[in-house]
């Protein structure tokens, strides 16, 4: 009998477990999930309900059925890759059935088809995001605008973010600083609001489940990119404070970037990772055909990590 149990990363020496950690990173998400709830109502609670289920459904069935191994869903990892899929995707009924494809694609492709949890090169629910923006890029950019607190109606208006207004040649009229901050304005769940996922990021650093090194690379590097272009024609391009509030930049250096088995172990890993990924989202954003570039980068910048964790290797134990 094997004396040794040979597990996927992330490899932790602590009481910390993959379980504690999933359920911890789930908890750091609800505040931005309430703000969802709150500005898209029952539609957001929908989209997050149904994005979740199926994700835990398809990853139960196919580790009973195809990998014929016993179940992980307990340990939450499912949950969060449909937590994270659902702030990806527009908070409307319409897209319910989207979300079901996404999910098996996220699951069934991105993680599973890798050996699940801790083999998965790519973060799953950017993969799930990707292949559903290429597949139905119409439902997929058909964004809801936020009216009234907690509208219980299925009806919501729909409109351009103000990434998309900014493509078309302008900044979405009566759109301040402070309506990015708190996320009054329209989008994916994911984008409302910059505060409460600042609060989430906040506990998992607390929690020692994430470090600051990818987050504050990212958006930092996303900041300085999009100020230089703003200095050089503030008309052409979009004000610095504004890149980072606006889209999903701050959903994406927190708690997509910062995925640990999808991002370099290394700190100097990690902050070449945090650069790459906040670089090529302002270039993608300026540059490319999407007014958005957060998941396109952090999905490059993954199957960079390899590369990133035999260049920045980390101390030897005593060295």
């Amino acid at each position: 009998m094997s004396l040794l149990n040979i597990s996927g990363s992330p490899h932790v020496h602590s009481d910390e477990s993959t379980k504690k950690i999933m359920w911890r990173v789930n908890a750091a998400l609800v505040p931005a999930l309430l703000c969802a709830i709150a500005y898209f109502g029952i539609n957001a609670l929908l989209v997050s309900i149904v994005s979740v289920l199926a994700c835990v459904l398809f990853q139960w069935l196919i580790e009973k059925f195809i990998m014929k191994v016993p179940s992980t869903v307990s340990d939450g990892s499912a949950v969060v890759t449909g937590l994270l899929l659902a702030f990806n995707v527009p908070a409307t009924v319409d897209m319910l059935w989207i979300v079901v494809i996404g999910a098996l694609v996220a699951i069934g492709i991105g993680k599973m088809s890798f050996g699940g949890l801790g083999k998965n090169p790519f973060n799953p629910a950017i993969v799930g995001r990707i292949f559903l923006l290429i597949s139905f890029p119409v439902q997929m950019t058909t964004w809801p605008q936020v009216g009234g607190l907690f509208p219980m109606t299925f009806d919501v208006p729909t409109g351009a973010t103000p990434l998309g207004a900014f493509k078309e040649g302008a900044l979405g009229e009566g759109v301040t600083f402070m309506d990015a901050f708190l996320g009054h304005i329209g989008g994916s769940m994911g984008e409302v609001s910059a505060i409460a996922i600042l609060l989430g990021a906040a506990y998992l650093c607390w929690k020692k489940i994430i470090t600051w090194h990818i987050p504050v690379t990212f958006i930092g590097t996303a900041f300085v990119f999009s100020a230089i272009l703003w200095l050089v024609n503030p008309e052409t391009y979009m004000d610095p404070l504004m890149t980072i509030l606006t889209g999903g930049i701050m959903l994406g250096a927190c708690f997509m970037a910062t995925d640990m088995v999808t991002s370099p172990m290394a700190k100097s890993g990690q902050l070449i990772f945090g650069f790459g990924c906040g670089l090529l989202t302002i270039i993608i954003r300026n540059w490319g055909s999407y007014p958005e570039g957060v998941s396109f980068a952090i999905l490059i910048m993954n199957s960079v990590t390899p590369l990133l964790n035999r260049w920045c290797k980390p101390k030897r134990f005593a060295e």
